[in-house]
């Protein structure tokens, strides 16, 4: 038991060390992109029920080297538009992403990925591309 208990605290504050920190408000993430001086990823995504979306969470996202990466490279925003009751967000925090999307992503694709300067002014945009980690990473730095 023992040894049970030490391996699942090891393995939190591993997962935790290495987990990026995904920000959902807007005025949040400029304020640490202005600090770090750091451009903003700004994904718009549907969680639970658009599959490129969930394909580039586990493809991109969710990959070591991404993450790695991530970290000192980029602030990250999310813009979540779930469909699923049981999923559904705070009423404040759907109209964070609706002002998001409306400025960011009017022609409502899924998923939308934007890169932003500090101050919110577009560099460029990309939307799920099967590709690696180290490319998708390359696709954003291009912008």
């Amino acid at each position: 038991m023992k040894k049970l208990v030490h391996f699942l605290i090891l393995f939190v504050i591993a997962h935790t060390g290495f987990s990026q920190e995904w920000q959902t408000d807007f005025d949040t993430a400029k304020q640490l992109a202005s600090e770090k001086n750091l451009p903003i990823i700004l994904v718009f995504q549907g969680s639970d029920w658009c599959a490129p979306c969930i394909k580039l969470d586990r493809a991109i996202w969710s990959s070591q080297e991404f993450i790695t990466y991530a970290t000192d490279h980029f602030i990250l925003l999310k813009a979540d538009f779930p469909k699923k009751k049981k999923n559904a967000l705070l009423p404040e925090q759907q109209k964070k992403n609706r002002i998001l999307a409306e400025a960011y992503n009017s022609k409502g694709y899924f998923p939308w990925v934007v890169k932003l300067t500090k101050n919110g002014e577009v560099l460029g945009n990309v939307s799920y591309q099967k590709m690696t980690p180290k490319g998708y990473i390359q696709l954003l730095e291009s912008f």
